[in-house]
């Protein structure tokens, strides 16, 4: 009966996959969407590329005939100016890679235990929490009394403590990560309770590997906050430590040059090559240079976190 089965079973020879075939308005479609593509990359690329060649530009070229796409009169001198004090520029460096990494791990591992807590249908505190964490991105205390508490009370003036707690977490980060944490099946945890799994064991080994998506998108954000931050090094560091973060040396640079091209502004001294548009520029590139080699790593991931919840399926 088998062989019976078998001979009527009609054979499949495996071949070459056939191609779809389009029509004429599936290619005019196609060459729409990426012609339309191609535009909108190229209008976003186009001021970084236009940062990128004032920097390698003379300031003089820059006064005298604005900005363009390629350099004009080639030069180093903004980026010799940024590195005239190597150790300074890498120490700053140091002290913001440093912050950057400790920070985004510490600061995610505390989120997605926050956010999968609040998720847990067995934690009975858990609306209240919630409503306490969204209350806090309506309402804040302000500059004046978070100073106070954080110079004053937790002896945190000169110290990187001071900006690295601060950015540690935020309201929306884990808002966001317990919104992801939502379309997890709790049947997960259930198998792992049968299994006599604790509940720290079940978030390591089950939860955690299948937030991959929420921690990229929220590894970002804490990662751009951490590089970009130089307020609150202004305010709680100033010149109390000897390698300040990189977003608030380069802000001192910049200070630097503009006053100096402002005290030689009336006198005979020639101004034309003191850097100044060109120094933004380059400074610009040296801040933004890593993390934009780092998003290509985490854009799958990033585009699927940042729409969790917008389909279900």
């Amino acid at each position: 009966m088998s062989r019976i089965a078998a001979a009527e079973r009609p054979r499949t020879v495996a071949g070459p996959a056939r191609k779809v075939r389009l029509d004429r308005s599936d290619y005019a479609l196609r060459g729409i969407s990426y012609a339309s593509v191609t535009l909108f990359a190229a209008f976003c690329a186009l001021p970084f590329i236009l940062i990128v060649s004032a920097s390698f530009s003379s300031e003089s070229a820059i006064m005298r005939e604005g900005f363009g796409l390629l350099p004009k009169e080639f030069t180093f001198a903004a980026y010799e100016y940024i590195f005239r004090a190597p150790r300074q520029i890498i120490g700053s460096y140091v002290v913001t890679i440093v912050m950057t990494v400790s920070g985004t791990a510490i600061g995610l591992f505390i989120i997605a235990m926050t956010g999968y807590a609040l998720q847990r249908k067995d934690f009975p505190f858990r609306n209240s929490i919630s409503f306490f964490i969204y209350f806090t991105t309506l309402f804040s205390a302000g500059l004046a009394p978070t100073y106070i508490w954080v110079a004053r009370y937790l002896e945190l003036k000169g110290s990187y403590l001071a900006v690295f707690l601060q950015l540690l977490m935020t309201p929306w980060l884990i808002i966001l990560m317990k919104n992801f944490v939502r379309s997890v099946p709790y049947e997960v945890v259930e198998s792992g309770k049968v299994d006599g799994a604790g509940d720290f064991r079940i978030f390591l080994q089950l939860v955690l590997p299948m937030m991959k998506p929420a921690l990229a998108t929220c590894g970002l954000f804490l990662a751009l906050g951490y590089w970009n931050e130089w307020y609150l090094s202004s305010l709680y560091l100033g010149s109390t430590v000897e390698f300040k973060p990189l977003q608030y040396h380069l802000y001192n640079i910049i200070n630097t040059a503009n006053a100096l091209r402002n005290s030689v502004a009336g006198s005979n001294v020639s101004i034309t090559e003191l850097p100044s548009n060109t120094l933004k520029m380059a400074s610009a590139v040296v801040a933004t240079g890593p993390i934009v080699l780092l998003y290509p790593f985490v854009q799958k991931y990033f585009v699927s976190g940042i729409t969790v919840g917008a389909v279900k399926g």
